[in-house]
């Protein structure tokens, strides 16, 4: 019996839930961390605010590359040791960063970051995705999902409360070194997973399966080539992930400085706003699964993303109309945290779409190619920031654009099938009914 078709989930499948769990969570602590070290950075290494875009954004570029490429290995040589190469990559080009002394040196560890970045998610999600019974694998995924507020809070406790702390006893210069530095821990999560984390028995399967064929499975780009019905879903899910990972980083790449420069916040005061949205966040990813495998993963997803764009407008756009009203204003943080949410959707969306064969590599593409897209989007919030008609809001004009995306997703996902309830094999899905 595979362990996607236990009765109950065992204390296997929470060994795989919980290292998943943490891999993301340092996964998104080392992509965000930067963000909140960004006016320090700055300083110190004098760089320009185009120079900072360029850094924010070549990070997000190397996850699509890292997502393609180790989607592509997890689903040759297996999830368990690609997810252990994943966080060695991530947590290296962390530690590098602190030793940086000029643009190309960072611009080079911010790659190397990304990079492993990119191929953390597709893999972690795959092994919840084809381990846990179908009945609650919108749960176990959102679950995993959860990993990502808890890096960002994560993220701005180092950068808002840790980073000046270090500051304030050994100096501005190695106060942001050492918060990198001191994020290579992570690192040790591989021991863990090596000695203690099953590999996925349907990719096992598989794999057993087809070698006693002996005739190979065909990769990735032939199966989409070849299947019209396949590449349509890729193509659904490519621009389900695209508006909605657009949506997220135009929302969070700036908001820390927007809410340090324009509202007048102290570094510590905006990361205990930025708090505030992640503990909204992780509410809103816990009870998307439950949502999800109640009601459908469509209904959820549309749900959330109509409540993000709601609280997003809210703190841009009418920002100075409940400026009176601070607890307002934190309530509407609180709820685009509860928004981003709908995130937990892609995994059990995206694995419920796609065959074992090219699970890892089309999960990895989908999501870390809309990540790299969003390469762009720092330099197109300082643009739209310095327009003249938008001199008033500023940043905050550039960050509402997430809004107009989350709304844009919450509609698209109706282009997709419904996919509660889909069994996974080690060969085809097979939907309800069947």
């Amino acid at each position: 019996m595979l362990l996607n078709e236990a009765q109950q989930p065992t204390h296997r499948h929470w060994r795989i839930l919980g290292l998943a769990w943490a891999g993301w969570l340092f996964d998104f602590y080392d992509l965000l961390l930067f963000s909140f070290l960004i006016i320090p950075i700055k300083h110190t290494l004098h760089l320009s605010a185009t120079q900072m875009s360029l850094l924010l954004g070549v990070s997000l570029a190397a996850t699509a590359v890292g997502g393609v490429f180790f989607g592509w290995l997890a689903d040759r040589i297996g999830r368990k040791p690609v997810l252990m190469l994943t966080i060695v990559t991530y947590s290296l080009g962390t530690f590098l960063c602190g030793t940086s002394h000029g643009l190309r040196d960072l611009l080079l560890y911010r790659i190397i970051t990304g990079f492993g970045v990119g191929g953390e998610w597709g893999t972690g999600q795959t092994l919840v995705a084809e381990t846990f019974p179908a009945v609650m694998r919108a749960r176990a995924a959102a679950l995993m999902q959860t990993g990502a507020p808890c890096g960002v809070a994560l993220a701005a406790v180092v950068g808002g409360f840790v980073e000046p702390w270090i500051a304030g006893r050994w100096g501005v210069d190695n106060a942001w070194r050492a918060s990198f530095w001191i994020s290579v821990l992570p690192v040790l999560m591989v021991f863990a997973i090596r000695l203690r984390m099953p590999e996925s028995d349907v990719w096992q399967a598989m794999r057993g399966t087809a070698s006693r064929a002996a005739v190979p499975e065909p990769c990735f780009a032939a199966r989409l080539r070849s299947d019209g019905v396949l590449r349509r879903l890729f193509v659904l899910g490519m621009v389900l992930a695209v508006t909605d990972m657009s949506a997220y980083w135009y929302t969070y790449v700036w908001l820390p400085k927007y809410l340090y420069d324009h509202l007048g916040l102290s570094l510590a005061k905006s990361g205990l706003w930025m708090l505030v949205t992640q503990v909204g966040g992780l509410l809103g990813y816990v009870t998307f699964g439950l949502v999800a495998d109640w009601r459908g993963r469509r209904i959820a997803y549309s749900l959330y993303s109509l409540l993000w764009a709601a609280a997003l407008l809210s703190v841009t756009w009418f920002w100075g109309a409940l400026a009176v009203t601070p607890a307002v204003l934190l309530a509407c943080m609180f709820f685009v945290g509860v928004g981003t949410g709908n995130f937990s959707g892609y995994g059990p969306i995206l694995a419920e779409l796609f065959p074992t064969a090219i699970r890892n590599t089309a999960m990895g593409t989908a999501f870390n190619v809309a990540r790299g897209v969003q390469f762009f989007t720092p330099l197109i919030i300082t643009w739209i920031a310095v327009l003249p008609a938008m001199h008033t809001h500023g940043l905050g004009a550039g960050i509402s654009l997430g809004a107009f995306f989350a709304l844009f997703t919450g509609l698209w996902v109706w282009c997709l099938p419904e996919t509660r309830g889909v069994r996974i094999t080690d060969r085809e899905l097979i939907r309800p009914g069947q």
